[in-house]
């Protein structure tokens, strides 16, 4: 069989999970299922309208925080520790041993070592004069 590449900056959802299919097959054929579930919060306003939150998903019995937004006239009053800590809560009870998230240098690093959560990797430049950086916490010992 022949195959050609095909480069593009559309990013369709059927595309990435062609993409996905043929990762997660050969991942739980080598350490079993993932038990991928999503996990989210979300924050909302009076009336109803989503307005902030907590998204991410718990693999491989770990917890990771894709995205965490509160609205700005509640931060700083423990909305986001609150939502952590409820993720944290759902993961246990899901089983997980450990949670992680990564964060710009710029954005909430203190906000995460606050939370008992340890650095463990770090991306420099990204984006320039600034990092990503990677942190865990474990759930259980």
């Amino acid at each position: 069989m022949q195959y050609r590449t095909v480069l593009s900056d559309v990013a369709e959802a059927e595309t990435r999970a062609a993409i996905v299919a043929p990762l997660v097959a050969y991942n739980d054929a080598q350490v079993g299922s993932a038990d991928h579930r999503p996990l989210v919060i979300r924050v909302e306003d009076e009336s109803g309208r989503t307005v902030g939150g907590l998204w991410g998903y718990t693999r491989y019995g770990w917890l990771y925080t894709e995205l965490l937004a509160a609205p700005a006239d509640a931060r700083g009053q423990g909305l986001g520790r609150r939502l952590m800590e409820e993720a944290e809560a759902e993961a246990r009870a899901r089983g997980c041993v450990g949670a992680w998230v990564d964060t710009h240098s710029f954005q909430a690093p203190g906000f995460y070592e606050g939370l008992g959560y340890r650095r463990f990797g770090e991306l420099d430049d990204y984006p320039p004069g600034h990092s990503r950086v990677f942190f865990r916490k474990r759930l259980k010992d």
